[in-house]
């Protein structure tokens, strides 16, 4: 559907009725999402509202190929996980509309890559060849074209004389980090930084005592000597990312949006309300997912406040989301 893949000229005016085109789009050239539409008994000419939109567990991408149209996949990402979990798959059609999700968004943010130096602490991702993190921070580096920039597998004292080189030259630095990565250096080899930004992208993995956002953030910040941390929040499933410049709270780019279901009814689905913040199950509209399913149900739980931006609070207590079973093939 050529006309849907510029999704970056997407605005406020313009979201609803690009996603309800790629709603239509997706129920009738994706099989898994239109047999999930049918087991809901949808009628997907009454959908007139995104709210009314069936938003596919996420779970799903574990057990189904979830595909918009045939194609030969030109990547497929695959989530991290333990030896006793199943990894999400998500099958990418087009590298390029990745790229320019991830790109653009990160100028939303910070601003041209190049004006960067940029160090991704990777670890367990990088040692893996299909992680849509590291795709994204191998493209970001290479656009920043700084000699220091680039990966940082485990040699942790290589990364702090490497910081400790550019915090001395004054130099605009993006410290990219894996939540566990992050906490063992922030422990080893505490600093003070004064032009560097630090960016977590959650992630423990078993690695470490699952901590919160908040918990974690306080570590970070003691240990380095700032008044905050950057978050970013993506995931295999979705193709765009959102950003957070501090406190835990984030904001999407305009071809993406967050909405907030109730976790005892997953078809009851909050937009924004300009009155008061609301809570329970998030569900994530990524236009840029075209080509597999744009309406995803997370399993995180989160609050969506009146200006759109959004906190991510944790892990549902069920993660199996509610619908699974209904595509048990």
């Amino acid at each position: 559907m050529p006309a849907l893949k510029n999704f970056l000229t997407a605005t406020p005016q313009s979201f609803n009725e690009t996603a309800l085109d790629i709603f239509n789009f997706q129920y009738q050239q994706n099989p898994v999402y239109n047999q999930y539409c049918t087991a809901l008994h949808i009628d997907s000419t009454k959908i007139a509202n995104i709210s009314k939109i069936p938003f596919l567990p996420i779970d799903l991408f574990k057990t189904h190929t979830i595909t918009t149209t045939p194609f030969e996949p030109a990547v497929i990402f695959e989530s991290s996980g333990t030896t006793k979990t199943i990894n999400s798959r998500h099958l990418v059609k087009d590298i390029s509309m990745y790229e320019q999700s991830f790109i653009n968004t990160f100028r939303l943010f910070y601003g041209d890559p190049a004006d960067w130096c940029i160090l991704a602490l990777l670890p367990s991702y990088l040692e893996r060849n299909n992680s849509s993190l590291v795709m994204m921070a191998d493209k970001l580096i290479e656009l920043s074209q700084h000699p220091n920039s680039g990966f940082y597998l485990k040699n942790l004292k290589k990364l702090q004389d490497t910081l400790i080189q550019l915090e001395k030259k004054q130099e605009k630095t993006l410290l990219i980090g894996v939540t566990f990565a992050l906490l063992d250096f922030a422990e080893q080899y505490p600093m003070r930084f004064k032009h560097t930004t630090v960016i977590e992208t959650g992630g423990m993995k078993g690695r470490r005592q699952e901590m919160t956002r908040q918990e974690v953030h306080h570590i970070l910040c003691d240990s380095f000597k700032v008044n905050k941390i950057h978050s970013e929040y993506g995931m295999t499933e979705l193709l765009s990312q959102a950003y957070s410049t501090g406190g835990g709270i984030f904001n999407c780019p305009p071809w993406m949006k967050i909405m907030i279901r109730e976790e005892d009814d997953p078809l009851l689905v909050h937009g924004s309300d300009k009155n008061k913040t609301i809570s329970g199950a998030v569900n994530v509209i990524d236009l840029a997912n075209i080509y597999s399913c744009s309406f995803i149900a997370t399993d995180d739980a989160g609050k969506l406040h009146p200006d759109e931006s959004f906190e991510i609070l944790g892990r549902l207590d069920n993660s199996d989301i509610r619908g699974c079973s209904l595509l048990s093939l």
